[in-house]
């Protein structure tokens, strides 16, 4: 590959996480008839096909998808060089683009915040964002650092993303203070599969969690109500409107006085809450130190 530009290589790597070239446009503030001219120079350099005609738009050939792969080591490299020559000269600085789900928010960000008044070289952005399980890990492509959840037994998102572990946080069933069950400790899938439930969307890590339990009774959840505010969900519980799948650490706080929580038998019933990173983000030691943030109070606020 002679002459071969590897400045070409982000624009094959975004096509492969963006899936069009009006997304990559979009994202590298570039027209699309540019981002297209990037591509022909690159395939002219490389000398096999790197995309392919499909419909109306384009996708990556296999030679194609092999170098977009490549193309997240080169980065990768590059950041490691340019981050080790500004920790150098200036020590651990920079911004850092967080984003997280509400609860998730609600669990870690006050203390994450605090433990950043160690480093004031380093500005925080913050991002609120709540999407299916499926969508956390390509908020990378825009974000240093997503925080996202999958339920237990759920694979870690796939591609060119490090995954940090933060906690396991276990969801309990939340009762009215009036339910027959209230008193209970722990209740059964049978005890609860019956009930009017207040969910949350399909799709979402909790959702998959009673869905695993109606499948193990061969019995479908009647969902009443589905929303992502999780003090939406509680406030309907309270006023005994049904039951919910709730996590124990978040909704812990509130419960006192308004509704009960249950430990749920039979199910292992759990969210996995993590940090997700591009690997070139990863190594910024800006990044590094927010990251490092995030599991030192995701380890204080389970213990």
């Amino acid at each position: 590959m002679v002459g071969f530009d590897i400045a070409l290589l982000p624009v094959l790597r975004e096509l492969a996480e963006r899936g069009s070239v009006t997304a990559v446009a979009a994202a590298t503030h570039r027209t699309p008839s540019a981002v297209s001219q990037q591509l022909r120079t690159l395939q002219r350099q490389a000398g096999v096909p790197l995309v392919e005609r499909v419909g109306r738009g384009v996708r990556l050939t296999v030679d194609g998808r092999a170098l977009a792969d490549m193309a997240t080591g080169v980065a990768t490299a590059l950041a490691t060089v340019e981050s080790a020559w500004s920790e150098h000269l200036a020590g651990v600085s920079g911004t850092v683009d967080l984003a997280v789900f509400p609860s998730a928010a609600e669990l870690l960000l006050p203390g994450l915040l605090t433990r950043m008044r160690e480093h004031p070289g380093i500005v925080l952005e913050l991002s609120d964002v709540d999407v299916s399980e499926g969508e956390f890990a390509p908020l990378t492509a825009d974000h240093d650092v997503v925080i996202g959840h999958r339920p237990d037994g759920a694979r870690r998102p796939d591609g060119a993303v490090e995954t940090v572990a933060l906690l396991r946080e276990p969801l309990d069933v939340a009762l009215p203070l009036d339910h027959p069950l209230a008193d209970r400790e722990r209740v059964g899938i049978e005890d609860v599969v019956d009930e009017t439930w207040i969910g949350v969307p399909e799709d979402y890590p909790i959702d998959r969690v009673l869905i695993a339990m109606a499948a193990a009774s061969d019995t479908p959840p009647s969902v009443a109500f589905r929303t992502i505010h999780l003090p939406v969900i509680e406030n309907l519980v309270a006023a005994g409107h049904g039951i919910a799948l709730v996590p124990r650490y978040t909704s812990g706080t509130r419960a006192a006085g308004r509704f009960r929580l249950a430990t749920l038998a039979d199910v292992r019933a759990g969210r996995r809450i993590e940090a997700l990173t591009r690997p070139d983000r990863a190594v910024r030691p800006a990044v590094r130190t927010v990251l490092e943030a995030l599991v030192a109070e995701a380890r204080a606020v389970t213990t």
